[in-house]
């Protein structure tokens, strides 16, 4: 049987994959954190027919060097996307290494009423020892620490998720209640570092649970919907996506580096002329294609046997994303490689994932007791 159309994802933080892509944009340096030039790369995105864009952050300012850096919060630029665009997914980088879950689990729920259910959520960890200083907190050390604070924190924001069920909220005119507190339920997690008690404030969100997308082996399979795999050949990839379709993850990602010809200059000439400043240093973690755009579909295509879905990361958001609406998208449309998300859909629709009930539902939870103020 034939896999299903893939659907196509973009990382827009920024200017772009390259530390130097500032240097090659289409706008002022001041411009970057501007809401006008978000709201150009979102609908940009969005007219061409990507399913998900993907907003990269950290408490740290993105990279060290004479390259000027600024941020601001994920959440927040995820947000204005979702209220500025009406099909586009949008999936925020959030840790859960130093913040807290319940904090991090009310973001994503308002983000995905906000957005009418095109929310995600892309597990991140904060390496950095400087992140942890930021935050006041002990430093997480090690990739096994680090692994548990992602796999607790996740947990913690699914079960804040489901603290509501679905019919919680009555809104009863005849009674003057609100909601009814017996489908409440507290969440009583008990961790190797922390422990919380208690429902969300927030209800529970349009999809029942935002998508998570998150590093293949970063959090156990279970806990996420699309797992991101890469490598340095299209052979890595598919190994690691046979591995993490075989660990039951619904979905699989592949996460390509972009940098493609544009009119009058190669893609070597562009990064060549980028490298002049700063490397662009490869990585294990992320296939890595640089040529013309009919290249590039055929490489999507060969790799849509593989997985369900590809993150891009463009060279420089301005000019790789023109070419990629203009020459890229449209060919894989056409030839019925790729699929556009259809208008009114969820984020989980899009993708081809089940609205997941309540784990309270079917539970023998208690309910919260009503307590006096």
């Amino acid at each position: 049987m034939p896999r299903p159309a893939l659907r196509l994802a973009v990382e827009i933080d920024g200017d772009g994959a390259h530390p130097a892509a500032w240097r090659r944009a289409a706008h002022a340096p001041g411009d970057l954190l501007t809401p006008r030039r978000l709201a150009r790369v979102a609908a940009v995105a969005e007219n061409a027919g990507f399913t998900l864009v993907t907003l990269d952050d950290s408490i740290l300012p993105p990279g060290s060097g004479p390259d000027p850096v600024g941020r601001i919060g994920a959440v927040e630029r995820a947000a204005f996307v979702a209220a500025s665009t009406s099909v586009l997914g949008v999936a925020p980088v959030l840790s859960t290494t130093y913040a807290e879950p319940f904090h991090v689990s009310s973001q994503l729920a308002s983000l995905d009423h906000l957005s009418a259910g095109r929310s995600g959520w892309v597990v991140g960890v904060e390496a950095d020892p400087g992140a942890a200083r930021a935050w006041g907190r002990p430093p997480v050390e090690g990739p096994d620490a680090l692994a548990r604070e992602a796999r607790d924190g996740l947990r913690v924001v699914r079960d804040l998720w489901d603290s509501w069920e679905d019919d919680a909220v009555i809104r009863s005119v005849a009674t003057s209640r609100y909601l009814d507190r017996s489908r409440l339920h507290s969440v009583d997690f008990v961790g190797d570092t922390y422990s919380v008690k208690g429902p969300s404030i927030v209800p529970r969100p349009p999809q029942g649970r935002p998508v998570v997308l998150a590093r293949s082996g970063l959090v156990p399979a279970g806990l996420t919907d699309v797992a991101l795999v890469g490598g340095a050949a299209v052979a890595e990839v598919a190994r690691e996506a046979r591995e993490a379709s075989a660990a039951d993850t619904p979905r699989v990602f592949a996460e390509v580096e972009v940098a493609l010809d544009a009119p009058g200059e190669t893609a070597r000439e562009r990064v060549a002329d980028l490298e002049r400043h700063s490397p662009w240093s490869a990585r294990p973690d992320r296939l890595r294609y640089t040529g013309p755009a009919q290249g590039l579909v055929s490489l999507l295509a060969e790799l849509a046997e593989h997985v369900d879905g590809v993150r891009l990361r463009p060279l420089v958001l301005d000019e790789d994303l023109a070419v990629l609406s203009r020459l890229v998208l449209p060919e894989l449309f056409v030839r019925r490689v790729a699929a556009r998300p259809l208008p009114g859909a969820t984020l989980r629709t899009s993708l081809g994932l089940t609205r997941p009930p309540s784990r309270f539902t079917t539970s023998a939870a208690a309910p919260v007791r009503e307590e006096s103020r």
